[in-house]
């Protein structure tokens, strides 16, 4: 037969880190593509992002710039020193 792995790691879009199975607070969002009419189409972009950066309060801030990068979002993040 075939071997397949029982789990496969994610890992985390914002910091690059894997994402364990012991990690309960992680999540995975996709964001659906739409056409012109709004209607979803059957392409998204997912994005996981671990625990250690929901419970730092960064998710918003990290989503955001990931959109951004993907080409989702226009002028919503920008680099602040």
């Amino acid at each position: 037969g075939i071997l397949v792995d029982l789990y496969v790691p994610r890992k985390c879009a914002a910091t690059n880190r894997l994402i364990t199975s012991k990690d309960h607070a992680s999540v995975q969002i996709s964001v659906v593509d739409v056409d012109a009419d709004g209607r979803a189409l059957s392409t998204s972009t997912t994005f996981a992002l671990s625990g250690a950066v929901r419970a730092m309060g960064e998710s918003d801030d990290s989503l955001n710039r990931l959109a951004t990068k993907a080409g989702l979002l226009r002028n919503v993040w920008s680099y602040q020193k």
